[in-house]
């Protein structure tokens, strides 16, 4: 496998074009691209990186398939219950997990045009998930916990905090809690600051994110121990 380099400027391009293009027949005349400066590099970016994060997260894991059932989603959009027919995604999604599969806690990175970030957390609790995670979230000590990791990370630089939440706390908790604003929330996911393009050229890529990695992963810690009480 090759060493990961960075991803070329090249894909950047690639993305801008699809955005406008967003047909079966242009993606066709243009998978190579796709390929040579996407999903190849994002491969030797996923075991590289992946490797690296067992230094602090021993229990990391990875799949390397590109069919969309490893770690590399799929470009391919499923469209079937969509407005939008587009076929094909304008961003590329990468996962690394610990636990007993791709629904478990772990770090996720996003690449498009303009950039990348990474993340930690949920987009969506599933059912038990969500009724571990608001038990923890209202309890004393866990959710001290987490509340305690969420400010320090978001103080520590341009980190957020986002994710779809009720407009009030949900039946069966105190709607004074003082922890309701966690309560509300549907999932719940941190986000590193921005990278800019120029920054995911080059191999100081994985050093970047490891950084970003390691000051969420006390955010990532508490939603593995969730997890497993789920």
């Amino acid at each position: 496998m090759d060493k990961f380099e960075g991803f070329p400027a090249q894909g950047f391009g690639f993305f801008r074009e699809l955005a406008v293009n967003n047909n079966r027949k242009w993606f066709e005349a243009h998978k190579q691209d796709y390929l040579d400066y996407l999903q190849t590099p994002a491969v030797a970016f996923l075991v590289e990186l992946g490797e690296r994060l067992k230094s602090f997260v021993p229990g990391i894991a990875y799949d390397t398939r590109t069919n969309g059932a490893g770690s590399i989603m799929r470009l391919y959009r499923d469209i079937r219950f969509s407005k939008d027919k587009s076929p094909y995604k304008t961003h590329l999604g990468i996962n690394w997990w610990e636990g007993s599969g791709k629904g478990s806690p772990g770090f996720h990175f996003f690449i498009d045009a303009d950039g990348a970030a990474m993340h930690s957390g949920y987009h969506e609790f599933d059912k038990p998930m969500l009724d571990a995670f608001r038990q923890a979230a209202a309890d004393d000590r866990t959710g001290r916990q987490f509340q305690q990791a969420i400010s320090k990370l978001t103080k520590s630089g341009d980190y957020q905090v986002g994710g779809e939440q009720l407009k009030r706390v949900p039946p069966g908790y105190d709607p004074e809690h003082p922890r309701g604003d966690l309560l509300r929330y549907k999932g719940l996911w941190v986000r590193s600051p921005h990278l800019r393009p120029t920054e995911l050229e080059s191999r100081s890529l994985i050093d970047i994110c490891l950084k970003h990695c390691r000051a969420m992963a006390p955010v990532h810690r508490w939603f593995v121990e969730v997890h497993q009480a789920a």
